[in-house]
């Protein structure tokens, strides 16, 4: 890819781009690197193993040999939590704290936060009868952990996501506490605001961080994501952009059709604008300015199309999966709607 002067982009800076995006911008070595791997793995594992009819064949089985006490079916709730614990530690060890923080090892106090963080994920599993015999009524032991986890969720979210996103949560976090004090006629007031109400409500219960949301990702978006990226490593991409320029890339103005194209089709597999951008715009803009697209236009064209891609199904953003869960609705026939809108708009 070439800038307006002419000057080419290192491949490898391109790969950086989608890394610092998409796996954290960390590139550690050795036993650690290993580790980020395997855990990654071992979280792909679970979650195939948790979206398929194993853990109750597994129980059946268990139950048959006089096994039954030992439970390797897990609830919702308790999914939830190892997905978060999974998406939590690996976002401390992947992701820097600061553009000047070390990106080939991981600092003492990030292996620090990954573990605390873990625990607090975790906590539902290691507490779940207590927690269940309190319902509603946190002590001061939930209460703690609570802040913890809510403090070290927002400061991941910070590192892999940015500050926009942790401003706003925030200041709905600081609502919940002061608008017990808005006047009473008031639409957005409200009438309990309590440390111990706020944490029961946003990590104790299914009301908050383990609501509906992470209830998404647990059983669909994670799936999805992982289905794209192995179709994508399998060289599906490639073929696409191929496939593109193949049928398109002869007509006037042919690499700009095929760029769209391209990015469509691409979108269709993948579940990050960024990688789409990248993949497809390695080729595409180039081509664009060797038939007399100004720099700026080709760019334009490929971001539009590729940005585009991103709501295109099976693998789209994870509203579409709260779409779902709210609206229960089979996704079969959601993505049958959804796709309109993309084509519409290509």
């Amino acid at each position: 890819m070439s800038d307006s002067n002419n000057k080419t982009l290192d491949p490898n800076d391109l790969q950086d781009m989608v890394a610092a995006n998409d796996t954290g911008g960390r590139n550690p070595y050795g036993f650690t690197k290993k580790l980020i791997v395997g855990v990654a793995i071992l979280w792909s594992l679970f979650q195939i193993y948790y979206a398929s009819p194993l853990p109750f064949v597994f129980q059946e089985a268990l139950r048959s040999i006089g096994l039954g006490s030992i439970n390797v079916v897990f609830d919702d709730t308790k999914a939830r939590s190892i997905h978060l614990a999974f998406a939590l530690f690996l976002a401390y060890l992947s992701y820097p704290a600061f553009k000047s923080s070390p990106i080939h090892k991981v600092p003492l106090i990030d292996w620090i936060l990954a573990l605390v963080a873990v625990f607090c994920a975790s906590y539902y599993l290691f507490f779940y009868d207590s927690l269940i015999t309190r319902f509603g009524a946190p002590n001061n032991q939930d209460i703690v952990v609570g802040i913890i986890g809510i403090l070290l969720l927002l400061e991941a979210t910070r590192r892999s996501l940015g500050f926009p996103l942790v401003i706003i949560a925030t200041f709905f976090l600081l609502y919940n506490y002061f608008g017990q004090f808005f006047p009473s006629g008031w639409i957005v007031s409200h009438r309990t605001g309590s440390l111990s109400h706020i944490i029961n409500q946003q990590w104790i219960t299914t009301e908050g961080v383990f609501g509906v949301a992470l209830g998404v990702s647990t059983k669909y978006v994670f799936l999805f994501v992982l289905f794209g990226a192995l179709l994508d490593k399998a060289g599906a991409g490639n073929y696409f952009i191929k496939t593109a320029f193949a049928y398109l890339g002869h007509f006037r103005g042919g690499p700009a059709k095929a760029a769209v194209v391209a990015s469509g089709l691409t979108g269709l597999i993948s579940g990050s604008s960024i990688a789409n951008v990248v993949t497809t715009g390695t080729f595409t803009i180039p081509m664009m300015k060797r038939v007399g697209f100004s720099a700026e236009k080709a760019g334009a064209v490929e971001v539009a199309s590729s940005v585009n891609g991103q709501i295109m199904p099976p693998v789209m953003g994870a509203a579409a999966f709260l779409m779902i869960e709210y609206i229960n609705m089979p996704y079969s026939q959601m993505i049958t709607h959804a796709f309109l809108l993309p084509l519409f708009s290509y």
